[in-house]
This record gives C-alpha cells, structure tokens and sequence, in this order.
C-alpha cells in the first residue's frame, strides 16, 4: 500500500544550478544573486546557489550571497569524494566547506552501470565514497541533502544496489535522500512504486529530483508526494538542461490547491507566496532574455485566456465554468481574446480590461464585433496584440484622440556591388495643422521607417523617446508566391510596459508602417499628446 501524503513538503530551487545548464543561458554572478533575492522573496526553502567545485564564480556567489539576509538556506552542490582520495584531502569536499556554506547537496551514483563505466570502480567502493563524503561534511557541521543520481534507471536496473547507496547516505548522516530520475524517461507509475519501496528502506526524510525528457516531470514529482516524499526539487519555467526540469511555476499551485499539501516556506501565508509566482516567471525570463511561453500553466498570460464566444460567455457568468482555479492565486489575470470566433460576451469582458463601458446590447458592441470578424477576415490576428484592438475599440465608440496622420512614406532599399546595404526612408506627417516631411537612414528599410516617423513626432512628442521596439517578426499569410499577403507583429516597451500591434499587407513595409503607427498611436492615447 502507497504511505499517505505528507502534511507538508520542502521546496528546493535548483534554477541557478541545474537551470543554468540550458542551452544559451548563462548567468552571471549579479544575475545570480538578483534571482536568489527573487526567490528568496517568494519564500522557497533551499536555493541552491551552484558548484563551488567547478568555477570561480560560484565560489564568489557563496562568498557574497552570505552578507544578505535570507529566509532560504543556501545549498552548494558538489559529488561525493574522488575514488582515490580521502575525505578530508578531496579537493571538491574541500571547496564546499570553503565556501562557507551550512548546506551541501552532494550527488552520488546509485545506478551500478554508472558505477562501472563512469566511475571505473566498484560497487562497495562506490557505497564507502557516498558515505564517507556525507559523514565528513555532517561532522563539519554541515546539512547534507544526499541526491541519488540516476536513482530510478538504477533501481529498475538493480534494485538492491540502488538501495543500499541510499542506504549508504542514511548511515553517513544525510538528512534528506534525493531520488533522481537524473534522464527524465520515467513514468508516475514507476515513480510511484518505487519511491514506496525506497521509503519502506530508509527512515530519512526523502525528495525527488526530475528531469522532463518524457514531458512528465511535474506529474512525476507529484506521484512522489503522492507515494511519501517530503522534498521536491525543481526550477522556476522548469529550465534545465535537453529538455529541462520540474516546473515550480507549475508545481506549487498543484501541490498547494490540488493535493491540499502545504509547503514548508517561511512564515508567511502560502497564498501570500503563491500570488507572486507569475511575477518571479517573468522576471527569470526577463534576466534570461528569453520570450515567455504564453501557454505557460498557471503563470502564462494566456493562460486564463478565453478566446471562443461561448466559453467567454460562460466564463462571464461564473468563472468556474471554463477556470480549473482563481488565476489571482498565482498572480495572474483573467483575459478575453477578441476573434473571429468572439461573440458580443468576448467583446464585453475586452472593452472592460480597457476601462470601457460597454454591454452586449449595445450597438458599438455589434459594431467593434463586425470589424473584428473583417480583420481577421484579411488576415489579421488579434489574439496578441491588444493595442491593436484598445485603437479599434477607441475609434468605433468615438473616443481616439487626434494623434497624428501619415500622409506619405516612401522607403528605399539597395545593395551595391560589395554587398553592402543602403535604407532610408522619407515621411510625411500631420500633426494638428502643422505638415513634417523628414528624412532617416536605418540598418534595413524598417528600421530606416522607425526612426523616420520618430524624427517627426519627437518634437510635438518628446515622450516617445522611451518607446523602445524589442520584437518584430513577419508572418506570410497566403502562400501565393511574391504575391503573398503578411502580417508583421511589432512588440514595444516603455518603462517595463509592453504592449503589442499587427498591421497587414500584400507589401511587407507597408504592413510594417501600420504596426508602427498603431504602436505609437496606442503609446500617445495613454500619454497624452504633449
């Protein structure tokens, strides 16, 4: 029979560690301490704050990260000794105590195959390593979280020899037994049964550590509360290296509003943490300069997202028809995306994230529904541009303030001999009476185009200097050839804000132009003209 869940479990943050292994991240030693602070403020119980074994930087994270003062507990990762050293002489053991930790996490091989090719030595030798390397970091004073590597393959492999490496670790004074599915291959149902089995080997404390090579790293590490660990690893947007790691973002809402299982956190409500999740998510994509999953669960910005007509209906009348939990428990937001799948109710729940008074029975309602339904007919795709659709709604309930105008744009595009590029880009623009005609060279015709029309605006605008453009991409439509229509997706920010435009044609610049105009437009309308 499966032991009852826990009452409670520990959480323990590998991001800085196992996270940094993504492919294309890499963090530097401020970045590590900017996130650790992050998390420390969402309250996670152990931050692993990397190797001191490996690198000089994360012997000097350890070194500064001790003049904070954290909730968390700072954990440095390291293996268990050398086969031909000593405790008290392994160069690795030694770094850990240099470091001046009060936690290590030391990994040992718990799968004989990894014994006899990796380390090249033999199984009893590879049960003293692990327990002597955890008994000499226990009697310098250290708390030492032992992490079976390769725990699963090495019990289906051998069950009684991945045992008694826990075994091993429980008799060195480990007080908590990592079991890792190191390859990320296992399944709930293999997790479940043996991690019951390890339970019923050792009386430590034990956790679970997952990689998501078979996309079942959460639903694993469940399974393992389920069958009796009181420890769960993982990394927040679940990076990590090949195909990453446990989703905490995605992880503690399970735990704490499915299984009902609380989280040993600091003192605080758990509601209290939970609400700064999606902040954390964004902001670890932030200092990664990574673009967010949208889909993400819980902490994506779609979703709670509802797009079709009659689930936005539903959700207008009783959230829980179409919402597993309140997105505000996790800091997120509901949101209804305008298409040509929305009915009047989609409409509605748009114009009121806007500000905008509008009910179904009334006929700007009908209206904005009819444009919508034609734009997407042309190509456009409303679903993440949302100033795009604020300048739509604005102008049929007849409330978009006077901006500016284009009245001509002319780009010119050539490459000479050497292949060397030229752009530039001539506009034309209204502003109240007043007619500009300016002139700009850029790296590309629509780069040249932007800093044309901003050299027109900057001095009737001057607040569109913190206008930046950080996304653009193009999108063919209809595949006809040269012929093709497209949609270009421009993606702005101002002062942490960031809001999104599309514009369509069968001319790439003159779609280009539209999702500028729009995305300046849509800046003007919220900053006043002057």
């Amino acid at each position: 029979m499966k032991p009852k869940p826990p009452r409670t479990v520990d959480v323990y943050d590998t991001t800085l560690r196992d996270g940094s292994q993504t492919t294309g991240v890499n963090f530097s030693l401020q970045d590590k301490i900017d996130i650790t602070l992050k998390l420390d403020e969402i309250g996670i119980h152990y931050i692993e704050g990397g190797s001191p074994p490996s690198n000089p930087k994360d012997m000097e994270y350890f070194q500064r990260i001790g003049d904070y003062d954290l909730s968390a507990r700072v954990a440095a990762f390291g293996s268990t000794m050398h086969k031909d050293s000593a405790p008290d002489s392994d160069q690795g053991l030694r770094a850990i105590l240099d470091s001046g930790t009060e936690c290590a996490t030391i990994f040992g091989k718990s799968w004989d195959f990894h014994v006899k090719t990796v380390l090249r030595t033999s199984e009893r030798r590879n049960l003293e390593m692990i327990e002597e390397s955890v008994r000499y970091l226990r009697e310098q004073g250290l708390e030492v979280i032992f992490d079976a590597e390769h725990f699963y393959d090495g019990y289906k492999a051998n069950p009684e020899y991945a045992l008694s490496t826990i075994e091993a670790a429980e008799r060195g004074g480990a007080q908590v037994m990592v079991l890792c599915d190191t390859n990320g291959g296992c399944l709930p149902g293999e997790v479940g049964e043996i991690t019951a089995k390890a339970g019923e080997a050792v009386s430590t404390k034990l956790g679970f550590h997952g990689h998501n090579d078979s996309g079942c790293a959460v639903a694993n590490t469940i399974e393992s509360v389920l069958s009796g660990a009181q420890h769960v690893q993982g990394t927040i947007n679940g990076i990590g290296e090949r195909c990453g790691n446990t989703d905490l973002c995605v992880l503690l809402p399970n735990i704490e509003h499915k299984l009902k299982v609380g989280t040993v956190m600091r003192d605080r409500r758990r509601e209290e943490r939970l609400f700064k999740l999606k902040e954390a998510s964004e902001y670890l994509y932030e200092i990664m300069n990574m673009r967010r999953d949208l889909h993400q669960p819980y902490v994506g910005d779609l979703a709670f997202s509802h797009k079709g007509g009659m689930h936005a209906d539903a959700v207008s009348k009783h959230p829980h028809s179409y919402e597993h939990i309140d997105p505000a428990l996790v800091g997120n937001a509901r949101s209804m995306s305008v298409s040509e799948l929305s009915g009047k109710a989609s409409i509605v729940s748009k114009a009121k994230e806007f500000g905008f008074d509008l009910d179904k029975s009334d006929e700007r309602t009908a209206s904005i529904l009819r444009r919508v339904k034609s734009m997407e007919a042309r190509g456009y795709h409303l679903l993440n541009a949302d100033a795009t659709v604020y300048l739509l709604m604005s102008e049929e309930m007849g409330i978009l303030r006077e901006t500016f105008d284009v009245l001509e744009w002319r780009t010119l595009s050539s490459t000479d001999r050497e292949g060397k590029g030229f752009s530039e880009a001539t506009v034309k623009v209204k502003v109240g009476e007043e007619i500009i005609h300016t002139i700009a060279e850029g790296d590309g015709p629509v780069n040249a185009q932007d800093l044309a029309l901003r050299k027109a605006l900057r001095p009737f605008f001057p607040q569109i200097e913190a206008v930046e453009l950080i996304n653009y991409k193009v999108t063919v439509i209809n595949m006809e050839g040269t012929a093709s229509a497209v949609e270009v997706f421009v993606e702005f920010d101002a002062d942490s804000k960031r809001w999104s435009t599309v514009g369509v044609s069968e001319n790439v610049l003159e779609a280009s132009k539209i999702a500028l105009v729009h995305g300046y437009r849509y800046f003007l309308q919220l900053n006043g003209n002057q």
